[in-house]
């Protein structure tokens, strides 16, 4: 029996699309709403570390456990649930009398967008192309560029901080209902990429030596799977946690998500101090050239979808990754300002395609037996890089020299060339 065609996934799409963008809302929200919040509640500038840390701590902590429990729950019901929880985090935001509560939320809010990340993007890894897999991720930048013009929106109305959180949470609650409404198209979807139940068997039995099981298909329960198994002998089992753990590509992946992530925040966090004080640019000048930067990210992941699906993820991912290391040395170059800029947009535009590659590529490293675990793991991995190797780079430049950050990006993006080469370079694995 073969498998049937699939159909047409544009309302998947769309709710994966404005599940990305929901992603980037709260990001976008708190620096605008920040003073307002930190006049509401008589605390130090500073106290946005308090809210920032608990959040990064649970996106940490979802994001990792979701590639393990993605197989049980199916991600139908993993996106509806993470979603609610997002959304009772945000009105747990517009009812905090005080910082505390407020820290409690973010943790909460991290866990729900944790989850959400990780579970579209292992479901996507298996389900979408490249195209739509950059789309995506584009949409999130797209997130982050609304939450600033809602929280501005509504304080220049007179209203309270507390609206625009009040009007995400909202959005949020919407899309949970949207998500659980969808429970069985997300199913079916994934019930359709699994091969037949005699061919996966044969696979799983002609595969290398040490395969334990053949690879849970992403997003789909152990129902699912059964249901599926009907037609032919039982498929075999999935891998034990462990045997993931034990792929030295498993962790050489999250290191390279790591740096990866921690190039995008940096050039961005730290680009302005670098035009301001060390390239002589106006402060207005350099807030545009900042845009650009994040720009031609968004621009690249729209651009770089098309280009990825007709010339290969792999492709375009390679050059990609040239391009972080050039932009990077234009960045340090002692040269005039516009040097600088066109370095940061070069990286910017260059770095785009990354991260959906990067996860759309994760069974070729690791094998699809493990590729949801990993994802997991990758994205944790991606949040905490962006936290620490940011604000590591912040420290170097106090210390330094604000022209440390052109060569700091230059060897970080080295880095993740090399080890994006040796996380390719596996032995078979089972698939």
């Amino acid at each position: 029996m073969s498998t049937t065609p699939a159909p047409p996934r544009a309302s998947l799409l769309l709710l994966a699309y404005l599940a990305f963008v929901s992603l980037g809302l709260p990001d976008g929200l708190i620096g605008v709403g920040w003073p307002s919040i930190r006049a509401d509640f008589g605390v130090p500038t500073e106290a946005v570390g308090l809210v920032l840390t608990a959040g990064t701590a649970g996106y940490l902590t979802s994001s990792v456990l979701a590639g393990f429990t993605l197989a049980r729950l199916g991600v139908g019901w993993l996106l509806a649930g993470s979603t609610l929880l997002a959304s009772l985090a945000l009105t747990g935001y517009t009812v905090s009398p005080g910082l505390a509560l407020m820290i409690g939320c973010a943790l909460v809010l991290g866990l729900g967008s944790g989850a959400i990340d990780s579970g579209l993007n292992a479901y996507a890894a298996g389900a979408f192309g490249p195209r739509h897999m950059n789309w995506m991720h584009a949409f999130f930048g797209l997130g982050v560029a609304i939450g600033p013009l809602i929280m501005t929106s509504a304080l220049s109305l007179g209203l309270a901080w507390r609206w625009g959180y009040g009007i995400v949470a909202v959005a949020q609650l919407a899309l949970a209902a949207a998500f659980a409404l969808s429970v069985r198209a997300w199913r079916d979807r994934s019930r359709q990429a699994i091969p037949d139940a005699p061919a996966a068997v044969a696979d799983a039995a002609s595969g290398p030596v040490g395969s334990v099981g053949v690879a849970p298909t992403v997003g789909t329960t152990d129902a699912d799977r059964a249901a599926v198994g009907t037609a032919g002998p039982p498929i075999a089992r999935p891998v034990p946690v462990r045997e993931t753990l034990r792929l030295p590509a498993v962790w050489l992946g999250a290191v390279a998500f790591a740096l990866y992530v921690a190039i995008e925040v940096a050039a961005g966090l730290w680009a302005f101090l670098l035009l301001t004080e060390a390239r002589g640019l106006a402060d207005a000048t350099a807030g545009l050239c900042v845009s650009a930067y994040w720009g031609s990210l968004f621009l690249g992941r729209v651009v770089q979808g098309v280009v990825a699906e007709r010339l290969g993820a792999a492709q375009v991912l390679r050059g990609s990754l040239l391009g972080m290391a050039a932009g990077a040395a234009l960045i340090a170059l002692p040269a005039p300002a516009w040097v600088a800029v066109a370095g940061l947009v070069v990286v910017g535009f260059a770095a785009a395609p990354v991260f959906p590659l990067l996860t759309l590529t994760t069974a070729d490293r690791v094998g699809a037996a493990h590729a949801d675990r990993t994802i997991g793991l990758q994205i944790g991995a991606a949040g905490l890089g962006g936290a620490l190797v940011p604000a590591g780079i912040g420290v170097l430049l106090g210390n330094v020299s604000v022209q440390a950050l052109g060569p700091a990006l230059f060897v970080l993006a080295v880095g993740l060339i090399a080890l994006h080469a040796a996380a390719s370079r596996r032995p078979g694995v089972a698939r």
